[in-house]
């Protein structure tokens, strides 16, 4: 017997584990990395959450919000005094165009850039988000059918009424057999 509470005392004694310490060597503790997983991300949302925690309300956090809102507003009424101006006074409005012919084709091609990135990641997001809004609707497009035919039914008069009841299972139910035998009556 003190043999083997030797070997077990060896493998398994003074609260280590042998077999255990010998395999973490060639194997991550499963355990223990997840803690250590656990931590980080904690760590890592408790950074983002610090960066925001503080209120923006200075001037020159209002400037900026003020100024993200600016691009597109400008470009559609830019375009529209476009228009105008081309309504308005045609040989001013040809005498611009004629400079606008003047910037060079890489130019425009880093505003075309630019441009389509900045409305195509919108337009991307909200072509997404109609599609799931008619998917939607689609949906309940047969629930909807189904309220107006039994809506139509209950304003046609007592005739549709007894149909209604007879679409309900009769016979499926005999209580309420005898309570339509009853109705009847």
């Amino acid at each position: 017997m003190g043999l083997i509470d030797g070997v077990f005392g060896l493998l398994f004694g003074n609260g280590r584990n042998v077999i255990r310490d010998t395999a973490e060597v060639f194997r991550e503790n499963a355990e223990a990395g997840a803690a250590r997983l656990h931590d980080m991300r904690v760590a890592t949302l408790e950074q983002f959450a610090s960066e925001f925690a503080v209120p923006r309300k200075g001037w020159f956090d209002r400037f900026m919000d003020a100024l993200n809102r600016v691009p597109r507003p400008a470009l559609a009424l830019g375009t529209l005094g476009l228009f105008v101006s081309a309504m308005v006074d045609p040989i001013w409005f040809a005498s611009r165009m004629q400079g606008i012919s003047l910037v060079p084709e890489p130019l425009w091609w880093l505003l075309g850039a630019i441009v389509s990135f900045y409305f195509g990641a919108r337009h991307q997001a909200k072509g997404q988000e109609f599609q799931r809004s008619i998917a939607a609707t689609m949906a309940r497009a047969p629930e909807v059918t189904r309220n107006i035919d039994s809506l139509r039914a209950l304003n046609a008069g007592a005739g549709q009424v007894g149909a209604i009841r007879d679409d309900l299972g009769a016979g499926a139910n005999p209580a309420l057999e005898d309570w339509r035998r009853a109705d009847d009556r």
